[in-house]
């Protein structure tokens, strides 16, 4: 789990009333609760889903889904030389802080390492896309109001 999620996550139990946060990501599982010695954050991992005798059917992902279970086509291909900014989670990919107000980005536009580029809304937290590199905004690969996976391309800066 990244660590900004984490001081996220303790400064929302700080700034509320609550008592405890349980938060699971795939196999990964953070609790923090209040008490009176102020309890450690704790990292455990997930149980193993029970083994069934039955036949599972695989899960596909709405990228599977849609292209029948095949590959999807390579990062490289079709985008243009460059750094590859890729989403770090799964959720809704939107370009604008709201609907009304501009794009955060433009193609052609030069962005400086930590400007914020996007921004992912998973789990009803919206989550900055920031920029690792500088330079100049080569091609934007996300479409705003759509689901991204894990590792998805969204932006290219060269």
């Amino acid at each position: 789990m990244d660590l900004r999620k984490l001081k996220k996550l303790i400064e929302l139990l700080e700034e509320s009333n609550l008592a405890e946060i349980e938060i699971k990501e795939g196999e990964e599982s953070v609790r923090l609760s209040r008490g009176s010695g102020g309890a450690p954050v704790v990292y455990a991992p997930a149980p193993a889903a029970p083994r069934s005798a039955e036949p599972v059917m695989p899960m596909l992902s709405p990228v599977d889904g849609a292209t029948g279970g095949r590959a999807p086509a390579e990062a490289g291909s079709g985008l243009p030389d460059g750094h590859v900014v890729k989403s770090p989670m799964v959720g809704t990919f939107y370009l604008s802080p709201a609907p009304d107000k501009p794009p955060f980005v433009a193609v052609g536009q030069a962005v400086k390492a930590g400007d914020t580029l996007g921004i992912i809304e998973a789990m009803k937290m919206f989550n900055p896309i920031e920029a690792d590199a500088s330079g100049t905004v080569l091609a934007i690969v996300g479409e705003s109001g759509q689901p991204v996976e894990f590792d998805q391309p969204l932006f290219v800066i060269g």
